[in-house]
């Protein structure tokens, strides 16, 4: 049954899940430019249809997540590595943008997926993440984490034209979601010491109250929200054309039949 923790939950993932599917949808867009362009909506069919995929691996991958320390260990540090990453390469390539991949149509086509791996994981882990330790191994906590991934593949397909526009004109934005993420790092990687704690009587106690979590994510999310939306980059009419471009590719890509053909017809 659904109660106000949930909703907040929910939410925060739909937020979360909005950001990143905007960021993956922009990734994804200006790293099969190298490509003639008869290919280049051939290669997003395939990658569209590999992130559907992966996503929902990921989804029936939750319960193993909700189920293990170690591997909710592993989670945080790999959302903690993903939040170290993303800044160390926003200050090596600041003003650059993603990276245009380059070599032969599958090149493009496996690397992106792999991108996308990246992206649906960090959409379990941060469901993961965001739940109570005392909610993980019930059946509520688990189709909490479903609903995450699920959004993840509704947004990126039908809702990311809006993320993309404010991404475009705060870039900023993507920064407060990785900040977000590290604090929900922070929290699992907390979380876990306690368990393994109790699991092998080493006496540690360590916790974060669920009043300083949720603080601490006001705190980002509002804060960051206004000094990333202090000036935009580019005008309203400008990142509006700019995201619907991209939305029309994706679009075109994922209603392209997967024919086994590799001439963009």
């Amino acid at each position: 049954m659904l109660n106000t923790e949930i909703i907040v939950i929910l939410l925060t993932l739909a937020v979360l899940e909005g950001l990143l599917s905007a960021d993956n949808a922009l990734v994804m867009a200006v790293m099969v430019r190298p490509l003639p362009a008869a290919l280049q909506q051939k290669a997003l069919t395939y990658v569209m249809w590999g992130a559907m995929a992966l996503r929902l691996l990921g989804v029936l991958l939750a319960s193993f997540i909700i189920k293990y320390w170690f591997l909710r260990a592993f989670g945080a540090a790999y959302l903690a590595y993903l939040v170290i990453s993303h800044f160390v390469k926003k200050g090596r390539d600041e003003g650059h943008g993603p990276k245009e991949l380059t070599g032969s149509f599958w090149n493009v086509v496996i690397s992106l997926n792999l991108v996308n791996l990246a992206f649906s994981v960090d959409s379990i882990l941060a469901g993961v993440a965001l739940l109570k330790p005392a909610m993980r191994d019930t059946s509520t906590g688990f189709w909490i984490v479903v609903a995450g991934g699920l959004m993840g593949l509704v947004l990126v397909r039908f809702a990311s034209t809006f993320f993309l526009k404010l991404l475009d004109r705060f870039p900023a934005l993507d920064d407060v979601a990785y900040i977000l993420i590290g604090w929900i790092a922070l929290k699992l990687g907390i979380e876990t010491v306690e368990q393994v704690s109790e699991v092998y009587h080493l006496g540690w106690h360590v916790m974060m109250p669920p009043w300083l979590f949720w603080t601490g994510m006001g705190l980002i999310a509002g804060v960051g929200t206004l000094f990333a939306m202090r000036r935009a980059a580019v005008s309203d009419a400008v990142a509006e054309a700019d995201a619907q471009t991209i939305r029309h590719d994706l679009d075109a890509a994922a209603n392209d039949p997967l024919d086994g053909k590799l001439d963009g017809h």
